[in-house]
């Protein structure tokens, strides 16, 4: 895995990214790898603000994976930092080589230096292969997440 750079998105990054978001059955569902402009808009946004860190693993110049770390300061947990790991999605080629774990320890590292104290990722309930890659690198299914479409 020396050849791989993870590095902050760039716009030249969003066909890759949105093609990685649509490659599953629920993604296909969401997205839209026809229209980049919202997917512009939202980079634009992210890159303003500096508890955002939406990132790309590149391999010999291509995009082959994807996350998004939110850093969120709070007063629970005695003003404890968290962070959020979203989006994390990774290259059909590239799945079972050990990107995702690249990408995901990468995350950890950020958090750790972003100084959280905690770190939380949800994944959609019928994603159980994500479910078992998230509890071997240490993740424990602790709480029931609710989301509410608006």
């Amino acid at each position: 895995m020396g050849d791989l750079e993870i590095r902050p998105a760039a716009a030249g990054d969003i066909p890759a990214i949105v093609d990685m978001l649509a490659d599953d059955p629920l993604g296909a569902q969401r997205e839209s790898p026809d229209d980049h402009r919202p997917y512009l808009a939202a980079l634009e946004r992210l890159s303003s603000d500096p508890n955002q860190h939406l990132v790309v693993a590149v391999r010999q110049g291509c995009v082959v994976g994807t996350l998004q770390l939110t850093i969120v300061p709070g007063l629970s947990r005695r003003g404890s930092t968290r962070s959020i790991i979203e989006g994390v999605r990774i290259h059909t080629e590239e799945r079972g080589s050990g990107l995702g774990t690249r990408l995901i320890e990468w995350a950890i590292d950020e958090s750790r230096h972003q100084g959280c104290q905690l770190v939380q990722l949800t994944s959609d309930s019928t994603r159980t292969d994500a479910h078992r890659f998230y509890e071997r690198l240490g993740f424990s299914a602790s709480h029931v997440g609710f989301k509410l479409a608006l």
